[in-house]
């Protein structure tokens, strides 16, 4: 159940970027919701699980989540937080840099899900959250008229497959690594919605609608969080 909501979510968002994917204010009020849920599910649900488990120096760990994070974005040039990126500019990411940045952001973020419960817990729809958004911009960018169809397919099929594999190799890591992984995967999330947040605003001026959206995502995360702890 879960390795299908992980694909669908993937195929949802490439569906979505296909046939709306000139509407880039669509796409980016879809990613800031997203990333007012993710860092919202990553503060009240991630942080309390990595810091409870008094692992030794985790705070480095969710550190190295960001740089991490950091260097993946060399590689897809900030698709994991909408950027719209122009034909010209396919020669600088298409395909091997894109799909080993996506895969590896993917596929870290599957591993702990193996360690969860198998229901739909506030981390796996964060993940799916945030892969609708990311995958909108994907269909965008690879399914246009001047795209190559079956290298498109390609991209999207490994990244859609990435995170059920790293959920079927979460298996084989003890509780203690999985703290670690978490601990990563907490990092990556708190810089990625940061940054959907936050860049973007000329001047530093107070965007309203950026605030509402923002405050709609968290508020969905939180109910979600109360139900589940209730």
């Amino acid at each position: 159940m879960i390795y299908l909501l992980l694909v669908l979510s993937v195929l949802s968002g490439i569906g979505l970027g296909y046939y709306f994917g000139k509407q880039q204010k669509l796409a980016k009020r879809l990613l800031i919701i997203s990333a007012g849920f993710l860092l919202s599910m990553t503060v009240l649900e991630i942080f309390p699980e990595v810091f409870e488990s008094n692992t030794h120096a985790i705070g480095i760990w969710i550190l190295g989540g960001v740089i991490l994070q950091l260097i993946l974005e060399s590689l897809t040039k900030g698709f994991e937080h909408g950027h719209f990126h122009h034909q010209e500019d396919k020669k600088q990411i298409f395909p091997i840099a894109l799909i080993v940045g996506m895969f590896i952001h993917a596929f870290i973020e599957g591993i702990p899900l193996s360690k969860m419960p198998q229901e739909i817990s506030p981390y796996l729809q964060g993940i799916l959250v945030h892969n609708i958004p990311i995958s909108f911009v994907m269909g965008a960018f690879l399914l246009n008229d001047n795209s190559n169809r079956k290298i498109a397919w390609i991209v999207i099929g490994l990244f859609a497959l990435a995170s059920p594999l790293g959920m079927l190799l979460g298996h084989y890591f003890t509780a203690a690594s999985q703290t670690y992984i978490l601990a990563i995967v907490s990092g990556i999330f708190l810089h990625i919605s940061s940054v959907i947040i936050f860049e973007g605003n000329k001047n530093h001026t107070l965007d309203i609608e950026k605030i509402i959206l923002v405050l709609l995502g968290i508020s969905v995360a939180y109910i979600g969080h109360l139900f589940h702890h209730h």
